[in-house]
C-alpha cells in the first residue's frame, strides 16, 4: 500500500491572504483546478491591521484589480460600513475611494466566494517545501521548473506552478515590549520551514517588519472629546460591476482625535523598552506608515500627530486606533493611549505589536512576478516585499493570471507604467532596490492624470476579457459605455451656442464670462465654473446619461489639453519598452558601459531598455551604450539569416 497522500493539480497557492485569494480565483476561473493552502481556514483575507479597503492610490489599484475581474471590490462593497471618496477638493487624478469594512463580515464573504469555486479547493496545511527538478544545461534562462509542493504531514500536490503569497507568516515573531511571541499576525501559526527550502533554491530573503495598533473596547472610550468622521453621502461603488443603488446604507462614523506632548514624553522616556529602538528587531519598517514611536522621533517638531479611532465591525465593541501603530511594553501603551482626548479611561483589548517576517528581494522576479531561476514559480503580495491589503491583491491577481498562461503555453501579461497602477507597482518592485516595504502613492505614478480610479474600466477591462476573466456581458458594457462617452464629446463639440442675450445671462447666473462670438458647449464645459450637469438648460436635446459616463465627458473636457500631453509623453515611454532585451544577454560583454551599470543590469535582467533605464546606478549614457549595442546585435543577426 502506497504510503502517504499524492495528489496532481494544476496551481498551487501558498497562503491565502489577499494575494492568495486573488490568485487562486483567478487560477480557477480560468479553468485550472487549484489548490490554495492556508495554516488556518480561519485567515483568509483576512485584516489583521486596519480594517478598510482603498485610500490614497489604493483605490486606484482595487478599481483596477476588479476592472480586471478580482475580487477584492466585489467584496468590500458587499462588507463595507463606511465609504468616502478622498481627496476631492483636488483633481481627479488623486481622487481615491476609502471604505471601512466589517473585518470578519470581510474575511466570512470572501472564504465563501473561495469555497463555492469552481475548480478550487482550500486545504488548511503548512507549506514546507517546494519540489524541484533542474532544466537540461541548454536552457540559459531558468536553473530549475517547480514540480510541486510538500506540506508538513508530507502529503505531495504536483503541479506545474506555484505561486507563493506567505504575506507576513515566514519565522514570523511579534514583539510587544520585552515580550516575543513566535507566531503570526493576530497570534496565528507561523510558517517556520519553508524559507529553508527557499534559500536551497538560491532565493534570497531578507527581514522586514510591519505593526499594528491596540484595540480598545469601545464602551471604554469617550466620543464626546473627539470629531465625528462620517461617510460619503452618495456612497460610490468600488465594483464596475455593483449597482450603485445597492449600496447606499446607513453608515457608522469613525473619530478623530489628537496625540499631545504627554503622549510623546511618555514615548520618548520608554524608548529604551522599544524592540525596534533597543535593537532587538533586525527588520525594517515600512517609512510610510511608521509606528507611533517613529513619529515622535522623526518627527521632534510636531506637538500633535492624529489618531484615528475606527470600527472594527458592526457586531463587535472592539475599535481600531489608527495612527499609534506600537512595539512598546503593555504598561506604556495603556499609559501612552489614556494620554490621547478621548481616551482616558479606554482598555485595551488586543495590545499593538510589531511583526517580523522573512520576504524576498524582488529584483529576483520578472515583471511577470515568475521568478528568474525557478520556471513556473510565481510571487505575489508582502512576500515581495511590499505593504497593504490592496498591493498584496493586485500582485495575487497579476501573479494567478500569469500561472495560468503559462500552464496553458500563452504568452504573460505585463501591465507598464502607462497603462494602470498595478504596472507601476509591479514595475518599482521588480525594477528598483527597495530596502523597506513598499507603499503605493499616487506621486509615483508618472502618468496620474490617464490612470485615474474613474476609468480603470475603460483601460483595463478589455485585458480582462481577454484572458477569460470578465464575461462577454461585462466586456459589452464597458464598450457600449466607451462608445457613449466619445459620441456624446463629439456632439459637444459641434454643437454651438452664440454670444445671444440667452446665453450671456445664463452664463452670468453662473458666474462665468460673457462670449464675444459662438462656442462649442465642449468649451463651456471646459470652464472651471462649470460642468456637463452646469450647462443642462442651454442643452434641451441632450440623451439620459448615466453618472459615470457623464463623470468622464466632464474631466475628458476640462483636462483635454493636459491628457493629450500625458499621452505624446506615453508615446516616448512606450518606444523604449518596445525595445525587448533577451534575458540571456551577457551585460559584462559589452565594453563601454560603467562597471556599476553592467553589474545593476546583470543583477536585475531587465526585460526591456525602458525597465533598463529605471534601474539605479544605470545613467542615460549607459542606456545610449546598451542601444547601440543591441543595434548591433541586431544587425549581426539579420545578416547571419540572409
Amino acid at each position: 500500500m502506497m504510503k502517504g497522500i499524492r495528489e496532481k493539480v494544476d496551481v498551487c497557492v501558498i497562503g491565502a491572504g489577499h494575494a492568495g485569494c486573488e490568485a487562486a480565483l483567478a487560477c480557477a476561473r480560468m479553468g485550472l483546478e487549484t489548490v490554495i493552502f492556508t495554516v488556518s481556514v480561519d485567515s483568509i483575507a483576512l485584516m489583521p491591521c486596519n480594517p478598510n479597503i482603498g485610500g490614497s492610490s489604493k483605490g486606484h489599484l482595487v478599481r483596477e484589480l476588479d476592472a480586471l475581474g478580482g475580487e477584492m471590490g466585489k467584496n468590500i462593497d458587499k462588507t463595507f460600513i463606511q465609504s468616502k471618496m478622498l481627496n476631492v477638493s483636488k483633481g481627479p487624478a488623486v481622487h481615491s475611494l476609502r471604505a471601512q469594512a466589517d473585518k470578519a463580515d470581510y474575511s466570512r464573504e470572501m472564504r465563501k466566494v473561495l469555497e463555492n469555486q469552481e475548480h478550487l479547493v482550500i486545504k488548511q496545511a503548512e507549506v514546507v517545501e517546494l519540489l524541484t527538478e533542474p532544466l537540461s544545461h541548454s536552457d540559459k534562462v531558468y536553473e530549475k521548473k517547480i514540480i510541486g509542493v510538500k506540506t508538513y504531514t508530507g502529503a505531495v500536490y504536483e503541479a506545474s506552478a506555484v505561486i507563493l503569497c506567505t504575506g507576513t507568516y515566514l519565522r514570523a515573531r511579534c514583539l510587544c515590549g520585552e515580550s516575543i511571541t513566535y507566531t503570526g499576525p493576530n497570534g496565528l501559526q507561523a510558517a517556520n520551514f519553508l524559507t529553508d527550502s527557499l534559500k536551497s533554491l538560491g532565493v534570497e530573503l531578507c527581514r522586514f517588519k510591519t505593526g499594528t495598533p491596540a484595540r480598545m473596547d469601545g464602551r471604554s472610550i469617550d466620543y464626546s472629546k473627539m470629531e465625528e468622521q462620517f461617510g460619503d453621502e452618495r456612497i460610490v461603488p468600488f465594483s464596475f460591476s455593483t449597482d450603485p443603488n445597492d449600496v447606499q446604507i446607513n453608515q457608522v462614523s469613525c473619530w478623530l482625535t489628537y496625540t499631545n506632548q504627554n503622549t510623546h514624553e511618555i514615548i520618548r522616556s520608554n524608548l529604551d523598552r522599544s524592540p525596534i529602538y533597543a535593537g532587538i528587531i533586525e527588520g525594517t519598517g515600512p517609512r510610510y506608515c511608521p509606528s507611533i514611536e517613529d513619529k515622535v522621533v522623526r518627527f521632534a517638531d510636531k506637538e500633535r500627530h492624529q489618531v484615528f479611532i475606527e470600527p472594527e465591525g458592526l457586531y463587535t465593541n472592539e475599535m481600531y486606533v489608527g495612527g499609534m501603530s506600537s512595539s512598546l511594553p503593555e504598561d506604556v501603551q495603556l499609559a501612552m493611549y489614556r494620554t490621547v482626548p478621548g481616551l482616558e479611561h479606554c482598555r485595551i483589548v488586543k495590545n499593538a505589536y510589531a511583526i517580523e517576517y522573512d520576504c524576498i528581494l524582488p529584483n529576483q522576479l520578472y515583471p511577470t512576478l515568475e521568478f528568474k531561476k525557478v520556471l513556473g514559480l510565481f510571487s505575489a503580495g508582502q512576500f515581495n516585499g511590499s505593504s497593504g491589503y490592496e498591493e498584496a491583491a493586485a500582485q495575487g491577481l497579476i501573479a494567478g493570471i500569469n500561472a495560468s498562461l503559462f500552464i496553458q503555453g500563452k504568452e504573460p501579461i505585463v501591465l507598464d507604467r502607462s497603462q494602470a497602477y498595478i504596472g507601476v507597482l509591479i514595475d518599482d518592485l521588480v525594477t528598483k532596490e527597495n530596502l523597506e516595504p513598499y507603499r503605493m502613492m499616487t506621486s509615483r505614478a508618472e502618468y496620474r492624470l490617464l490612470l485615474r480610479q474613474d476609468n480603470a474600466d475603460l483601460r483595463l477591462r478589455k485585458i480582462g476579457y481577454e484572458v477569460g476573466l470578465i464575461s462577454k456581458e461585462q466586456y459589452a458594457i464597458v464598450c457600449d459605455k466607451e462608445k457613449m462617452i466619445e459620441q456624446e464629446i463629439l456632439r459637444l463639440q459641434n454643437k454651438k451656442v452664440g454670444a445671444n442675450k440667452e446665453i450671456q445671462e445664463f452664463l452670468e447666473s453662473k458666474k462665468s464670462s460673457g462670449l464675444k462670438t459662438a462656442a462649442s458647449l465642449a468649451e463651456l464645459i471646459s470652464r472651471p465654473e462649470l460642468s456637463y450637469e452646469a450647462i443642462a438648460e442651454i442643452d434641451m436635446d441632450r440623451p439620459k446619461l448615466s453618472d459615470a459616463i457623464i463623470e468622464q465627458i466632464n474631466i475628458n473636457l476640462k483636462y483635454d489639453g493636459y491628457i493629450k500631453r500625458q499621452k505624446k509623453q506615453v508615446e516616448q515611454f512606450k518606444k523604449l519598452e518596445a525595445k525587448k532585451i533577451n534575458s540571456d544577454i551577457d551585460y559584462n560583454a559589452i565594453k563601454n558601459l560603467r562597471l556599476e551599470a553592467r553589474q545593476k543590469l546583470q543583477k536585475f535582467k531587465p526585460v526591456s531598455v525602458g525597465q533598463a533605464s529605471r534601474i539605479s546606478g544605470v545613467s542615460p549614457a549607459d542606456i545610449s551604450v546598451l542601444l547601440v549595442y543591441l543595434e548591433h546585435l541586431h544587425y549581426n543577426s539579420e545578416r547571419k539569416t540572409l
